[in-house]
């Protein structure tokens, strides 16, 4: 009786692993998680305040489609004062969250059996995505000794007349990588020649640790055009449960946009949005805060790892995971299916340490740790991984 559509959609393996660690958590077992991929933060407390004063003045009535024009207002002038980016409030759609401005985007652009190119590791969501839009994922290799990342030459042998657009996510969930503005003008350029669209997520980008972040979009007015900017507040913010996102885009995608969340889903909460619009507009030094935090943690794992021999890793300049690969450890695990959730269960059950496996970022051959907890929990967790690997290395 369910839609054909569903049968080609994948359960989220992530979904699967906070099941498991909620049910082991409440048999008593101190289980460190890695798996999650959420702000260990708070809302920032004017974000709070703006959201309480929004409810006492009741401003909990409709409102525009494409978001409060308070709030796309400041977010013009967050992306030129940060991104170099200029745009109007028209070209704003604010939605449910960066996941749900993706889909907007999607179906917005995307036909039956157009093509749509997905380099990995991708973020677990991506291809279900545009299976459920109608499209379909191509998956592009990215070899580790270019970090993961993309270049015009990687990019080539997968393009078809059916190539309509093309996923870049920087700062990278899962690898933590980040592309220089070099990187990115080649990519850009490319996608222009060959008519690509470019879906950038940036939803990590105030999460970096080297010099400076760079927008795609910033790098030319026909890379502009063609580049639909996604963002939110989950990440910089904190603001995981308030679901507000948003993309930036040419008018005429910006106008699509909107007409399809007017139909599916409306505006986003109001009282979200106040919140988001006080975050913008007074709460930027949490960003900065939380950016030192996940460096001191982030240098932290990785002189851990570092023991830790037979795994592999590229030390990430963004976000806050690692993406491991633990393709040392094929022959020492007895598994049948997936490698990844293998280990994972293993590492899970064994140590008490909760991870992501690689292959719901389409390479079996990893597993994904998130450093979103206290330097404490994170020293504990890195040293019973440590045990764990000890054990796995001393298996005939």
């Amino acid at each position: 009786m369910l839609s054909n559509r569903l049968q080609a959609i994948t359960p989220s393996f992530t979904i699967n692993i906070s099941a498991k660690v909620s049910e082991m958590k409440e048999q008593g077992k101190d289980v460190i998680d890695f798996s999650i991929g959420e702000p260990d933060f708070n809302v920032p407390q004017l974000a709070k305040t703006a959201a309480i004063e929004a409810l006492d003045l009741d401003k909990t009535k409709y409102d525009k489609i494409c978001g409060l024009s308070e709030l796309r207002l400041a977010i013009t002038k967050k992306l030129m004062d940060e991104n170099n980016l200029f745009y109007e409030i028209e070209n704003i759609v604010v939605s449910n969250g960066a996941k749900h401005a993706i889909s907007n985007t999607l179906m917005a652009l995307i036909n039956p059996e157009d093509e749509v190119l997905v380099p990995k590791p991708y973020w677990v969501s991506y291809p279900e995505m545009i299976k459920l839009t109608g499209g379909v994922p191509v998956f592009v290799e990215t070899p580790n000794r270019n970090q993961y990342k993309i270049t015009p030459q990687l990019l080539s042998p997968y393009l078809t007349s059916k190539t309509k657009m093309i996923f870049l996510t920087n700062p990278s969930n899962p690898s933590g990588i980040v592309y220089s503005s070099e990187e990115l003008l080649q990519i850009g350029e490319f996608c222009v020649k060959n008519n690509i669209y470019i879906l950038a997520d940036e939803i990590y980008e105030r999460i970096y640790f080297n010099d400076s972040f760079t927008s795609i979009a910033s790098l030319g007015q026909d890379i502009k055009d063609k580049t639909i900017t996604i963002n939110g507040f989950s990440k910089s913010f904190a603001m995981t449960g308030l679901r507000i996102g948003y993309s930036a885009s040419n008018i005429e995608i910006a106008k699509a946009i909107s007409v399809i969340q007017g139909h599916l889903a409306s505006h986003p909460s109001t009282i979200s949005q106040w919140a988001a619009t006080a975050a913008l507009n007074h709460c930027n030094h949490e960003p900065a805060i939380m950016r030192k935090t996940y460096k001191k943690r982030r240098d932290l794992a990785v002189s851990m790892l570092n023991a830790m021999e037979e795994l592999k890793y590229v030390t990430p300049q963004g976000a806050f995971y690692i993406f491991i690969d633990i393709s040392a450890f094929k022959k020492k695990l007895g598994y049948s299916g997936s490698f990844s959730v293998a280990f994972s269960n293993s590492l899970l059950e064994n140590a008490l340490v909760a991870s992501v496996p690689g292959i719901a970022f389409g390479m079996d051959d990893f597993i994904r740790i998130s450093y979103t907890c206290s330097e404490k929990h994170l020293l504990e967790g890195l040293n019973r991984m440590h045990t764990f690997v000890r054990s796995l290395q001393m298996t005939k």
